[in-house]
């Protein structure tokens, strides 16, 4: 090793020993070549450390120019540091004042006082980014994080930790490098593998997903955020194997009131609405209802009712593409819109649709829970709409602080909430019976149809491809399920391989999905006596329009068990697909149900797996019956009432109205129905 990385390696450490200050100056004393010197702490982003242990262990030592340029690095640390600490106390000015919010005012002036002693302390920025990130701050936590790695590269904890701040940010590339870095500097770090795996996940690269999160637990066995993305990698790579294991593993702690699996999760794999209830409501004790609610029971008084709809989907996304129709054809006589949008625009052209549907279209995602409360009271709405729920990147805090006197849970997540601070659900009575209010934590409000949207101006392409183009037998029958893989469950897979044998050539098309997947989805098929070809995968088609065109290629969709098929079920249906489902006895198992009822083809719902597999095998082997089917659902798709987006707006807007007049009354919530 040269002088000069002998000299780097020595300035470069947080605390500098009595034997490093010696061995700094008898490198100075044998001469250093500057130029290399410099070139190596540019490189390495140690600029500023160094210059500081050399203008405090050796000054006398250093040329004058190098000295003067060290001096100036270190101050313009000092000044950044300053600059960059002063933005954080304004940040804290505006926060309303509440527990964790002095917890971020101490760590902010300790930080201060020990940055004023010593600029180039990493520990002191360390320690205020976990509070900030505990405000969603996610920014400013970024930046504190950033800053410790910059006065310390080979500090782990500050890695990862801004790691999992970029990965809160929905920025998975840039937060699976800085993991990647805390890694390579500490391979035993059990949380930062279980960050990766979070990473790998939203990234779709499951494979490493399960060989992360499966590292993770090997290094800590009780990593419960590894056991949870260790559940979401499997459900979604369908690998079976460990699912006994896994039910084992939710239930007991589940009794006893701790959460092993996410409560969306859960819905692919529950049965049981009560199960579902009993997670949400351990889920909720993470985001309590704030102590000091925003909304103190004041009564607005506008010309049209404010609603807000609260989203991390507003893009081309099936969630947002189905209710679209649906924020275009509000009466904006009657109702003022705003959009709260989550996550950053997709540049696509449902985003630019969406926000031309809007009154206000608005920004949120760098903004902290309370902040983004403060706007919705500040802007008096009357009504906010949470269309996430458990999914996606949930921010139920938002709603925590009260910041409407009527709040929602609606669309994104097939279930109850179990929060306090949600008011209402809405459904339709196949989803909710009413004798599963007892699950529910909100008042349930019917829509007379059904519950689900759709939007009428959805395109289908005018050329049908040819089922050879998607590797699909031409003249044999061909059962199809889009469906995303995490829904697809070892017993509704029995009944299909059952279905293959017994349907002499014919194929089951599955939607594209992850490589690790569709591999151990034809092992699965080959165990069950059907051959792996005959299960044909994807492609991913990025046009919505032609996937709705190629799904006329199949004859027959067969729906998924205990997690139907949603919009999914709309696209069959719309490209005038017949949809075979099994009513289920939870929110997300009977929707399918729902959907087929209001378009007209309820002979379509069975009611045990058994008649399922029977009315599938008898409509593959009865062409004419199932040319009738189809015939009634193509007659039906401009008449029925689940693609009738005006009626369904209308009824949409009757509900809101309902849950309005009750509040400008002074009535709590309530179950009811709107009349159609």
């Amino acid at each position: 090793m040269t002088a000069e990385a002998r000299l780097v390696a020595a300035c470069a450490k947080v605390q500098t020993t009595g034997a490093d200050e010696v061995a700094i100056r008898t490198l100075l004393a044998g001469g250093i070549d500057w130029t290399a010197f410099a070139r190596m702490l540019v490189e390495r982003g140690l600029t500023s450390r160094a210059g500081h242990t050399l203008l405090r262990v050796a000054p006398e030592l250093l040329p004058d120019d190098i000295s003067g340029a060290l001096r100036a690095v270190v101050d313009q640390t000092r000044a950044a540091n300053v600059s960059l600490l002063a933005q954080l106390a304004r940040s804290l000015d505006a926060m309303p004042s509440a527990p964790a919010v002095e917890r971020v005012r101490h760590a902010h002036a300790a930080a201060n006082g020990a940055l004023a002693a010593n600029p180039h302390e990493p520990a002191a920025w360390r320690t205020l980014g976990p509070a900030f990130a505990d405000l969603k701050q996610l920014e400013e936590a970024i930046a504190c994080y950033g800053r410790a790695i910059t006065l310390a590269l080979d500090d782990a904890a500050a890695w990862r930790e801004r790691g999992r701040a970029r990965l809160a940010l929905r920025l998975h590339e840039a937060a699976l490098a800085d993991i990647d870095e805390a890694l390579a500097l500490d391979h035993s770090d059990a949380a930062a593998w279980a960050l990766r795996a979070s990473a790998l996940c939203a990234l779709e690269r499951i494979a490493e997903a399960v060989e992360a999160s499966d590292r993770a637990l090997a290094l800590d066995p009780g990593n419960t955020a590894a056991g949870r993305t260790s559940i979401h990698a499997l459900l979604f790579a369908c690998d079976w194997s460990r699912r006994d294991e896994i039910k084992d593993r939710i239930g007991d702690p589940l009794r006893r009131g701790e959460a092993l699996i996410t409560p969306f999760n859960h819905l692919a794999i529950s049965d049981s609405e009560a199960d579902n209830f009993a997670l949400a409501r351990i889920w909720a004790r993470v985001v309590p209802p704030s102590a000091e609610p925003l909304w103190r029971g004041e009564r607005y008084y506008h010309d049209r009712i404010r609603i807000a709809y609260i989203s991390t989907d507003f893009r081309d996304t099936l969630s947002v593409n189905a209710i679209a129709g649906g924020f275009e054809g509000h009466d904006k006589s009657r109702f003022e819109l705003t959009a709260i949008s989550l996550n950053p625009s997709d540049g696509s052209e449902t985003r630019r649709r969406l926000e031309a549907a809007f009154d206000r279209f608005i920004d949120v995602q760098a903004m902290s829970d309370a902040r983004v409360a403060q706007m919705l009271r500040d802007g008096e709405i009357d009504i906010a709409i949470d269309l996430n729920g458990y999914a996606g990147n949930r921010r139920n805090g938002i709603l925590a602080h009260r910041p409407a006197p009527i709040q929602v849970n609606y669309l994104g997540y097939a279930g109850t909430m179990g929060m306090p601070f949600f008011d209402y659900i809405i459904a339709d009575r196949i989803v909710i019976p009413e004798e599963h209010h007892a699950y529910y934590s909100e008042k349930v409000v019917y829509l007379p149809d059904t519950f689900f949207p759709t939007d009428r101006k959805r395109r289908i392409a005018e050329r049908t491809p040819s089922r050879a183009e998607f590797g699909l037998p031409e003249s044999r029958f061909v059962f199809t399920c889009h469906n995303t893989a995490y829904k697809i469950s070892p017993e509704i897979f029995d009944v299909w391989m059952r279905l293959l044998r017994t349907v002499e050539g014919s194929a089951l098309w599955l939607g594209a999905t992850d490589g690790l997947a569709s591999a151990n989805l034809r092992r699965e098929a080959e165990r069950r006596g059907v051959a792996p070809g005959r299960l044909v995968f994807g492609p991913w088609v990025a046009q919505r329009a032609d996937h709705l065109a190629r799904l006329r290629l199949a004859d027959l969709f067969l729906d998924t068990l205990p997690y139907n098929a949603h919009t999914t079920a709309c696209d069959a249906l719309w490209a005038g697909l017949p949809l075979l489902t099994c009513r289920g006895s939870t929110f997300p198992a009977r929707v399918a149900a729902s959907l087929l009822g209001a378009v007209g083809l309820p002979e379509l719902v069975t009611e045990s797996l058994e008649e399922y597999e029977a009315l599938a095998r008898d409509l593959a082997g009865d062409p004419r019956r199932l040319a009738a089917l189809k015939e009634k659902l193509t007659r039906n798709r401009d008449t029925a009432l689940l693609f009738d987006s005006a009626r369904f707006t209308r009824h949409l807007e009757s509900a809101y109205v309902g849950m309005w007049e009750r509040y400008q009354a002074g009535l709590p919530p309530e179950s009811f129905a709107v009349a159609p």
